[in-house]
């Protein structure tokens, strides 16, 4: 159940700081979790320091990744703060609490090699599933978008072919996303078959890629669906494939290419670019791999 405390901090999240549903949904829980394991103590707004460390300490033995609980820090952090306030505690009983040490986990990505094989496997499949299926893949690996922001294209955006398409990303900031030949051309083909399976006298949906589903567009779920029998028409792991790994494979060989990171972190919208210098990693791994591989006196004998 949640407190009015808790009801009033998601709501200034959501005004205040224009967080995503996602985002508000996730704070709900983590405040949840916490308000339920300390209510033999008065919940969140009794609970002590000693209390709330305890309840972080626990989170570990409960088998939460270090990640969940650094992200469950986080959410009781800003909860406490906004409770001082708001003058409804003198303390904040949060602050000792210390971020979990997390091993660096690097981004799953896939070979240039790869990427064309799983555009190809898209390719076979018969008539306008095929067609989409070519659009979704070659705009997410062209552009580097989020699932949530690809899907929630509005067609009107792709009409008339345009080199950058404007997407509203993380806390409604908008950005460009520049798209090659050919992400437009399957964007253009998928657009006319699109057009032409539309029964007369029906209205046209907003959505690049409609869906009878209840959201009116196709779901990330589906997308992933999709994604697997791709990779497994082309001989690939589908645990290896997903939506956010497109994105990744998009950033990855923008790198590998020389790209400046600056211009990378922009282009996914990171609003720190450490997030974005995970990205190095990958590919100072993939050359330390090459040289292993390839340099004689790397080489065992």
């Amino acid at each position: 159940m949640t407190t009015p405390q808790v009801e009033a901090f998601l709501e200034m999240m959501a005004v205040e700081r224009d967080a995503s549903p996602h985002t508000l949904s996730a704070y709900g829980r983590d405040l949840a979790d916490a308000e339920a394991s300390l209510s033999g103590g008065g919940g969140l707004m009794a609970a002590d320091a000693p209390a709330i460390e305890s309840w972080f300490a626990g989170l570990a033995a409960r088998g939460l990744s270090p990640a969940t609980a650094a992200r469950r820090r986080s959410s009781i952090r800003q909860f406490y703060r906004f409770a001082l306030a708001e003058g409804w505690r003198a303390d904040d009983p949060s602050r000792r609490l210390d971020a979990p040490k997390q091993g660096r986990s690097l981004p799953r990505t896939l070979s240039i090699d790869e990427i064309g094989r799983l555009l190809a496997a898209a390719s076979m499949r018969d008539g306008a599933a095929g067609m989409r299926m070519v659009a979704l893949v070659e705009l997410a690996y062209a552009s580097g978008m989020r699932v949530s922001e690809l899907l929630n294209l509005k067609v009107e955006s792709a009409r008339r072919d345009p080199a950058c398409l404007i997407i509203r990303g993380k806390g409604g900031k908008e950005r460009l996303a520049p798209l090659n030949a050919a992400a437009r051309e399957a964007v253009r083909l998928w657009l006319a078959v699109r057009d032409a399976g539309r029964k007369p006298g029906t209205p046209d949906s907003v959505w690049l890629f409609p869906s009878r589903g209840g959201s009116g567009h196709l779901t990330p779920r589906r997308f992933a669906q999709l994604l697997d029998q791709a990779a497994v028409a082309a001989g690939i792991d589908p645990a290896r494939v997903s939506p956010h790994v497109l994105r990744h494979a998009f950033a990855t060989h923008l790198l590998e290419g020389g790209a400046d990171l600056r211009v990378v972190q922009t282009l996914l919208g990171h609003a720190d670019i450490a997030t974005t210098q995970i990205y190095t990693h990958v590919t100072v791994d993939r050359l330390s791999r090459a040289v292993q591989n390839n340099h004689p006196l790397a080489r065992e004998d």
